[in-house]
């Protein structure tokens, strides 16, 4: 008899406590806490201080406005935009003229709604030759 009560109250317990971690859940999916409106916008994480770090992004719903805490990363590109994230191709040749290679990327994910370029193209300066002669010798004289 009384390990039927001590099941009962455990199933009760355990029913419960799956229960409050759906309810939780639901709320986390809504976006911003206290909030009965759905289609939010948000706009570009601005960070506190320089150009990377930890930041804020406000977002509105009718006439709702809301903050929450973001984090620009330190390598992002400014060009495109944190929000924009894009897979590339390898890098190109070197341009002799203009002393750079390029490659291309095509847009991966947008995240919070951000405007983003479908391709965009990069460039960065051509490594000198000479390092990789020089650490090429290196390499077979200690043979």
């Amino acid at each position: 008899m009384q390990h039927r009560g001590f099941l009962l109250l455990a199933l009760f317990a355990l029913l419960a406590l799956t229960s409050a971690v759906a309810k939780k859940k639901d709320k986390v999916k809504k976006g911003v806490p206290g909030s009965e409106c759905a289609e939010w916008t948000w706009g570009p994480c601005t960070p506190n201080s320089k150009d990377c770090g930890v930041g804020f992004r406000e977002g509105t719903c009718g006439a709702q406005t809301q903050r929450i805490q973001c984090r620009v990363p330190c390598n992002w590109k400014k060009e495109f935009g944190a929000d924009c994230k894009y897979k590339f191709e390898s890098w190109g040749a070197c341009d002799g003229g203009t002393g750079t290679k390029a490659r291309q990327g095509t847009l991966k994910k947008a995240r919070y709604n951000a405007q983003c370029q479908e391709t965009i193209r990069v460039t960065k300066p051509c490594t000198p030759k000479t390092k990789a002669k020089a650490k090429a010798k290196k390499g077979k004289g200690k043979d």
